[in-house]
């Protein structure tokens, strides 16, 4: 029988020697004003890479101005590359390594905050921007491929150690891959090999541009959260784990990723069945003015719906991808506890990615690591999710002081 592994036991991933199995994923942090690096994004990421994870996510690291979901978000560019560099060596200096998220927003981008239009496969509503997307061409497409070549580029020469191509939550290439969003009847519309060329050609690319020297992981939607989970993809349904396991078994063969992290949800369509948990309503029609508060307030019961929380919620689904693939796999979604991450190790997981428990607590690794039995203390309330807009914190988190501002 083969051995359990330990969470806290050194691992390798792709070119990698982790120093545990625990990744820090991909949280919007908020803390770019002006689109670049500043010592508070710097300090968020080094108190989470000091609290005992072995990789840190920076998050969005958006290939292009118009790939951002607002003009704050950080864009992959030469001016950027020098704040990246300051961020990576003090995520180093305390003994993790750091990884970019590189994505594009999509239809989930802000076109008029960022003064470019939104882009999806098909002409679809961009409720952020109040307005229509716009279909790129096939040379548009190949355009994309580039840029996602050179954000990769400047991303490991600011010394990144790992990137993550995000690939969920109905963003640009998630979009691709969603019969409900993508009605192009070229070689990138249709059939599911079709819509997953483009995440195909940009891991390609992505890989081309940085060979061995980073290890590579796609963020894949396993169900966008529109229809039953089980139903069959249709243009009213969405993207459902049925298809991502074809997808995910395409990535495999190509051989252009180290390994898969199974998300779910949309932030187009269902945000929060990625989080479960309570839903914020007002907190979320709060951090908006205008239109889009209005329509906050009417449909948030419709938009923003309630999903039970509990340890691991989106094992289910992972497991289906577990068993398609032999490619490694970083569990997300309710790894809080020394419990849940040797039972998804003992299901065979292989890395375990924690988001709003190090909101909470940055230092849960070492802890749980000192004491198995700690018991983390978010309490899922996903009243951070709202502060994206503004400066991502844990809005209940207790400190010395008492309640702590971030």
């Amino acid at each position: 029988m083969t051995a359990v592994p330990d969470p806290f036991a050194p691992a390798t991933l792709g070119p990698l020697r982790l120093r545990n199995r625990l990744i820090k994923c991909a949280t919007f942090e908020g803390r770019t004003p002006d689109a670049l690096v500043t010592d508070d994004l710097i300090d968020f990421h080094r108190e989470v890479a000091a609290g005992g994870v072995a990789i840190s996510t920076v998050a969005y690291c958006a290939i292009s101005p118009e790939g951002r979901t607002d003009r704050h978000q950080i864009w992959l560019r030469p001016d950027a590359a020098p704040g990246l560099t300051q961020l990576t060596g003090a995520i180093h200096a305390e003994g993790a390594l750091a990884a970019a998220q590189l994505g594009h927003a999509g239809p989930v981008a802000n076109s008029i905050s960022n003064g470019a239009r939104a882009l999806a496969p098909s002409r679809i509503p961009a409720p952020m921007g109040m307005s229509m997307t716009h279909a790129p061409s096939v040379e548009d497409i190949a355009g994309l491929r580039s840029v996602f070549r050179r954000a990769a580029r400047i991303a490991v020469d600011s010394g990144f150690d790992a990137l993550e191509i995000h690939c969920g939550h109905n963003y640009l290439i998630s979009c691709f891959l969603s019969p409900m969003l993508n009605r192009r009847r070229d070689g990138y519309g249709g059939a599911l090999v079709n819509r997953a060329r483009f995440a195909r050609e940009v891991l390609e690319s992505v890989r081309e541009e940085v060979g061995s020297e980073v290890a590579v992981w796609a963020k894949l939607n396993m169900y966008d959260g529109v229809g039953a989970v089980g139903a069959p993809a249709r243009r009213w349904r969405g993207f459902n784990v049925d298809e991502a396991c074809e997808v995910a078994r395409l990535f495999e063969q190509d051989g252009f990723i180290d390994a898969i992290e199974p998300t779910a949800g949309s932030s187009l369509l269902n945000p929060m069945y990625l989080f479960h948990g309570e839903a914020p309503r007002a907190a979320f029609a709060s951090a908006f003015r205008g239109p889009m508060k209005w329509g906050l307030q009417a449909a948030g019961p419709f938009f923003l719906k309630r999903y039970e929380y509990q340890p691991g919620y989106l094992l289910p689904l992972a497991r289906r991808l577990r068993e398609a693939v032999d490619l490694p796999i970083i569990l997300l979604g309710g790894i809080t506890d020394r419990a849940t991450m040797d039972s998804a190790l003992a299901e065979g997981f292989d890395f375990l990615a924690m988001g709003r428990a190090l909101l909470r607590e940055p230092d849960l690794p070492q802890r749980i690591q000192a004491e198995p039995a700690t018991t983390s203390q978010c309490i899922h309330c996903n009243l951070c999710m709202p502060t994206i807009y503004t400066r991502t914190e844990c809005p209940v988190r207790e400190t010395a002081g008492g309640i702590s501002a971030g």
